[in-house]
């Protein structure tokens, strides 16, 4: 049975996976960095780890990131994020 994630949980997870700092996906998601934090541990607490390395393989296997997934054009200029050879 998949883990049950909320859809804005799924969303902190994936940006996350794909090397995202916190305040990164806060910008993407346009929250405030603390609420991006309580999403990613109330997942992370879902997901059973408290390391983001693992958190990102779990995404994988949940089917949450693609191992071929990137950030889109506007996610990156949204973050901030500069052409760092893998988003």
């Amino acid at each position: 049975m998949p883990i049950q994630l909320t859809p804005r949980e799924r969303q902190v997870v994936r940006l996350l996976s794909l090397g995202c700092t916190v305040r990164e996906a806060a910008k993407v998601l346009k929250l405030a960095p603390s609420t991006v934090d309580n999403h990613k541990a109330k997942a992370m607490s879902k997901l059973g780890t408290n390391k983001v390395a693992l958190l990102t393989r779990i995404a994988i296997r949940e089917r949450v990131s693609k191992l071929t997934d990137r950030l889109s054009p506007a996610e990156k200029r949204r973050s901030g994020r500069k052409n760092d050879g893998w988003n």
